[in-house]
């Protein structure tokens, strides 16, 4: 583990910090034009569907405060589902509905909800409490995936995540998030989820961490972290490497969740994708990065080079 470092000591280790994310990253490779399209989870929904990427059926939209007098009646047919600002970050607003019980609803926690609390959740999120800026928002309402049974016992009260970074549609680093009772079901590193370091060649855990100190099993299910592998992995990161054609980001986090029934859906984009994801790999981004650029100029920028063609690449080359 680091611990407490010098910046030299960071730099000579490849860590990636804030400054140089946002200047050699995100403004070069990242047209601003572009951001609304990830920044809105509907606007992404739409763009996935029409490149044929699968993603988290959408049950149906909340955009003005009228809807949420008919919102128990809509939500009658459904048990399990999410609701989701479409703007938010962080995981902020986000509300996993597992059941019902005695006319409530039940909380991915176990605890309950009345009707009223749900009505007013959503009312928040369409006031814009939860979105980027604090400006007017959509709530949307998901199908609950129901999350592949390689992940029983890696977390707990809530459906677990990838997280893939994409430079240039290679991916060059990966984790997942792996919810606890203390992230109150979501899978959010800073609410006190695991993350766990996720090696591009194999999907094999590699190191975990949560609030950024090591850990070997999963607080609160006792699991063994390392024991964690990825089932269908190649298939994962082409997903995510198809992102980087759909939404034209050069720097971009892909998140992906796996269905038992669907399999690998996409769950949301970020142009500007957090720098943990080197804390639970225990490694830096750096000479990842620079591989591409290299890449790059040994190939000529092809652009003809498919996803899955980067995908095998990068399972080639990284750890």
């Amino acid at each position: 583990m680091w611990g407490f470092a010098s910046p030299k000591r960071l730099r000579a280790l490849g860590i990636v910090g804030m400054n140089k994310r946002n200047v050699y990253y995100i403004a070069q490779h990242n047209p601003r034009h572009l951001y609304p399209t990830v920044d809105d989870k509907l606007q992404t929904k739409k763009l996935c569907h029409r490149h044929g990427i699968a993603v988290p059926k959408l049950l149906g939209v909340c955009r003005i405060q009228q809807h949420t007098k008919g919102l128990i009646e809509f939500l009658e047919p459904y048990d399990q589902f999410v609701i989701k600002p479409a703007k938010g970050s962080g995981g902020k607003g986000i509300l996993v509905i597992i059941g019902r019980e005695d006319g409530c609803f039940i909380k991915s926690s176990g605890t309950r909800i009345s009707h009223q609390d749900l009505q007013r959740h959503v009312s928040n999120i369409l006031s814009g409490l939860f979105s980027l800026g604090g400006k007017p928002d959509n709530a949307l309402i998901e199908e609950m995936v129901q999350f592949t049974d390689d992940f029983q016992g890696f977390s707990y009260e809530g459906v677990p995540d990838i997280r893939v970074i994409l430079f240039k549609g290679y991916p060059v680093m990966a984790m997942t998030r792996l919810s606890t009772h203390a992230s109150d079901g979501k899978a959010n590193l800073h609410q006190g989820a695991v993350g766990v370091g996720l090696s591009i060649k194999t999907g094999k855990a590699v190191s975990a961490v949560q609030h950024n100190l090591p850990i070997e099993k999963h607080p609160d299910t006792g699991r063994v972290l390392k024991e964690l592998i990825v089932p269908d992995w190649q298939q994962v990161l082409v997903l995510a490497s198809r992102s980087y054609e759909v939404s034209g980001l050069g720097y971009l986090g892909v998140d992906i969740v796996l269905d038992r029934c669907h399999g690998p859906l996409l769950l949301e984009l970020n142009a500007r994708p957090g720098l943990a994801i080197q804390m639970a790999n225990q490694a830096g981004l750096e000479p990842r990065l620079k591989w591409v650029v290299e890449q790059e100029k040994k190939t000529g920028k092809k652009a003809d080079d498919s996803a899955e063609q980067k995908v095998s690449m990068a399972m080639a080359v990284f750890n």
